[in-house]
C-alpha cells in the first residue's frame, strides 16, 4: 500500500488559463505519469474515468466538499457560504435522504416530458427575439434559455429574468475557486435570497396568483409547497431547493448547449441532421456530455480509503473533473472523435450528471431542455460560423465557453 507522500504524482495546472482553453492534453500527460491520480493547487485530482466512477460511488467513505470550497474562498459566514453549506448538495445521510425523497417525484422523466410544450415555447420565444439580428453571442443567447424555463416552471415573474440571469452568472463563478470573486458572490446571493423568499411568501398568501395556476395547472412551486404541508420540508428548504434548481439548471444547460453549437460549427453535417431528426438531437446531447462536460465534482474522504494500492487518508479533498472523464482513451474507443452514433457500452456511460447519492436531481429536465433547444435552434439558425474570438471559463469550476460569437443564415 502506497501513501500519498510516497507517490511521485504529476501536477495538473488547473488554475492556468491555458488549461481552461484545452484541458485534455494536460490530463493525457498526467495519466502518462500516473494512471489515475494527480495533484493541483486545490487538492488531489482523479484523472481516469474508471477511478472517478468507482470513487464517486463510495458514499459511505466520501462526502461532498462544499465546506472545503467555502474555506478556499474564505467565504465562511457570508450569505453565499451559508447557502452553500445548507443546500441539498451539501447534505449527507438522513437529511439528504429526506430532502431527495420528498422532491424526487417532482423530477421524474414523466414530469420532464410533461413540460416539453413549455420548453418549446420558451426557446421559440427567444429565437423570435434574437434570430433577426443574423449574428450574436450564442453563449449569451443560450444563458437566457434555462432562466426562462425555470422561471416558467415555478411561476416566477418574466420581467425578473434579466436580473436573475446576471445573478446566476455571478453565482456560477464560485467554483472557479478565486477568493476575489467573493464580493460578487455575496451580492448575487442576497439578490436571489430576496427574490425566491418573496416568491415563496407571496405564493403562500396567494396560491393561485400566477398565470399557469389561473388556467388550472400546478407548477413546481405549488408542488413544493404541497410537499411541505406534511412537514417533510420547511419554507427555508423550499427556498434553497429553488435557488439550487436555478443555479444548477442555469450552468448545465447554458454551457452544454453552447459547447454543442461550438462543435456543430465544425460538424455541419451533424448539425443539419439535428434540424431534421428530433431523436438524433438526444444522441448529440448525450455524446456531448461524454465528449466535453461542464463540471468538476469534489469530495472529502470521511475515513481512510484504500483504492488500487493507494491510501487516501481521512479528510483528503479530492476533485473529480467529470467534464474530461469521457475522453479517457483507456475506456472509450476513439475518445477524441465526436460521434453521436457511437455504440454506447452500458458499463461505460458518461458521468456528466455525477454519480452516487448526489447524482443530479434535475438531469431529466436538463436532457429534455437540451434536446428541445438543440432541435429548434438547428431549425432556425442555419450554417452557423464563428464571428469573432471565443473565450473560456476557468477550469476547474463550471467550465465552458463564456463567449461564442456566431453569424448565420435565418431559416
Amino acid at each position: 500500500m502506497q501513501t500519498l507522500v510516497e507517490l511521485d504524482l504529476p501536477h495538473l495546472p488547473m488554475e492556468d488559463p491555458a488549461c481552461a482553453a484545452d484541458p485534455f492534453p494536460h490530463f493525457t500527460a498526467a495519466r502518462n505519469k500516473h494512471p489515475w491520480l494527480a495533484r493541483s493547487v486545490f487538492g488531489l485530482v482523479v484523472t481516469e474515468y474508471g477511478a472517478m466512477k468507482d470513487l464517486m460511488w463510495m458514499d459511505s467513505h466520501l462526502r461532498t466538499a462544499i465546506d472545503s470550497i467555502v474555506a478556499i474562498l474564505g467565504a465562511k459566514d457570508t450569505a453565499w457560504g451559508r447557502m452553500a453549506e445548507e443546500n441539498i448538495f451539501a447534505q449527507q445521510g438522513e437529511v439528504h435522504r429526506r430532502l431527495r425523497d420528498a422532491v424526487a417525484p417532482i423530477f421524474t422523466p414523466r414530469r420532464a416530458n410533461e413540460i416539453r410544450p413549455m420548453i418549446r415555447e420558451a426557446i421559440e420565444g427567444l429565437l423570435d427575439e434574437w434570430v433577426p439580428a443574423g449574428q450574436f453571442d450564442f453563449e449569451e443567447f443560450a444563458s437566457y434559455f434555462p432562466v426562462t424555463v425555470i422561471s416558467k416552471m415555478i411561476g416566477g415573474p418574466v420581467d425578473a429574468i434579466p436580473r436573475l440571469r446576471s445573478t446566476l452568472e455571478a453565482l456560477g463563478g464560485a467554483f472557479s475557486l478565486d477568493p476575489a470573486h467573493v464580493p460578487a458572490l455575496e451580492t448575487a446571493q442576497l439578490v436571489i435570497d430576496e427574490f425566491v423568499g418573496k416568491l415563496v411568501a407571496d405564493r403562500r398568501c396567494n396560491p393561485r396568483h400566477n398565470d399557469q395556476n389561473a388556467r388550472g395547472g400546478e407548477d413546481l412551486l405549488d408542488m413544493l409547497i404541497g410537499v411541505s404541508a406534511d412537514g417533510r420540508i420547511s419554507d427555508r428548504e423550499i427556498v434553497l431547493l429553488i435557488e439550487f434548481l436555478y443555479a444548477a439548471g442555469y450552468d448545465t444547460s447554458t454551457h452544454v448547449l453552447t459547447r454543442i453549437m461550438y462543435q456543430m460549427i465544425e460538424s455541419p453535417v451533424i448539425y443539419e441532421r439535428c434540424a431534421d431528426d428530433f431523436d438524433f438531437c438526444r444522441k448529440v446531447v448525450e455524446e456531448m456530455l461524454r465528449f466535453s462536460g461542464v463540471s468538476t465534482s469534489f469530495r472529502v474522504t470521511t475515513a481512510d480509503v484504500e483504492y488500487r494500492d493507494v491510501l487516501l487518508p481521512k479528510d483528503t479533498t479530492i476533485f473529480f473533473p467529470v467534464s474530461v472523464a469521457g475522453r479517457d482513451p483507456g475506456t472509450f474507443t476513439d475518445a477524441d472523435r465526436f460521434d453521436p452514433d457511437r455504440a454506447v457500452d452500458p458499463e461505460h456511460r458518461h458521468i456528466g450528471f455525477g454519480r452516487g447519492a448526489h447524482v443530479c436531481l434535475g438531469q431529466h429536465i436538463a436532457r429534455v431542455q437540451l434536446q428541445e433547444g438543440l432541435h429548434r435552434v438547428a431549425r432556425r439558425i442555419r450554417a452557423p460560423q464563428l464571428a469573432g474570438e471565443i473565450a473560456w471559463r476557468p477550469f476547474p469550476g463550471l467550465w465552458g465557453l463564456k463567449r461564442l460569437p456566431i453569424r448565420f443564415t435565418q431559416a
